[in-house]
């Protein structure tokens, strides 16, 4: 297809920029890209943790991994096309995304705001093309799911055996009355909100990196604002683990043996991808490599 296009006659074919601004819009409903966001928070909020767990990592990735093939397997030769629309995006999915989830006081959906923010960074590297833009792009996937994953899965550790604990509210005095829990929470959270020395960090280091180097800087500027203006919101779920009273009763948590594992696991990726993230970047330039 790549080939096909090359010298084509369709580069400037109407019908043809029609396509695949339709085939973006498909892929931007895929990955919660605004304006095609809306079910993202109530199919979060109504889903079970666990089921809303595997939407915000697995299902995300599978859609970005489309987008970042058809991009620079299909529509690499037409990049000139489409990279301002996908800029556009990229702008409101990040600030809107962010700004709503300052507003949100339930922390399922303020994760979905969050991971429609999260859309708007890996779009970042996108509209900066090439193999470097795919590179950073599947890196940072790979960070913001196991981070990601880590925060749904205390949520769902919280909800075991009663009814789901989904507030902000709910989780006032956590760091007191379970502090593994506490602890592991407040490191998603700093990582979710780009602060190092966290893989999230380091997931926004390589991202605005290849942005700044395709000379992308209003979008790098816009991304960095985003990124200060995420961090009051999940340290809001901070504060009330550490500095608000816990209300009633604490809950016995036993979590399973398997879930124990995994959330190690997340915690352990979390804190060694922000301290040395060089192996996890090869990984990602191969994997690219490999569709070129």
């Amino acid at each position: 297809m790549q080939a096909f296009l090359v010298g084509s006659p369709m580069l400037g074919n109407p019908l043809f920029i029609a396509g695949v601004l339709l085939l973006l819009v498909g892929l931007a409903f895929k990955v919660s890209a605004v304006p095609f966001h809306m079910w993202t928070p109530d199919a979060y909020e109504g889903a079970p943790t666990s089921v809303t767990a595997f939407m915000s990592a697995g299902a995300k990735a599978a859609g970005f991994a489309a987008l970042v093939r058809v991009g620079l397997r299909v529509l690499g030769e037409v990049q000139a096309d489409w990279a301002p629309v996908l800029s556009a995006i990229a702008v409101l999915t990040m600030t809107i995304g962010n700004v709503t989830a300052l507003l949100q006081n339930n922390v399922k959906r303020m994760l979905a705001y969050s991971s429609i923010a999260h859309a708007g960074y890996v779009l970042v590297a996108l509209v900066a093309g090439g193999a470097d833009g795919a590179s950073a792009a599947l890196f940072y996937l790979a960070i913001y799911s196991f981070m990601n994953l880590g925060a749904f899965g205390i949520l769902t550790l919280l909800g075991r055996d009663r009814e789901e604990r989904v507030l902000i509210s709910d989780l006032r005095g956590l760091g007191f009355r379970h502090p593994a829990l506490g602890i592991a929470m407040t490191l998603f959270m700093l990582s979710l909100g780009g602060i190092p020395p966290t893989a999230g960090f380091m997931g926004k280091v390589y991202v605005f990196g290849v942005a700044l180097r395709a000379h992308l800087i209003p979008l790098v500027v816009i991304g960095v604002l985003n990124s200060v203006i995420s961090v009051f919101y999940y340290l809001r779920i901070t504060v009330a683990m550490y500095m608000e009273e816990p209300p009633g009763e604490p809950v016995p948590i036993s979590p399973a043996l398997p879930a124990t594992i995994a959330l190690i696991g997340a915690v352990v990726l979390t804190l060694w991808w922000g301290l040395q993230a060089s192996s996890l970047l090869e990984h990602a330039q191969r994997s690219v490599l490999g569709l070129l």
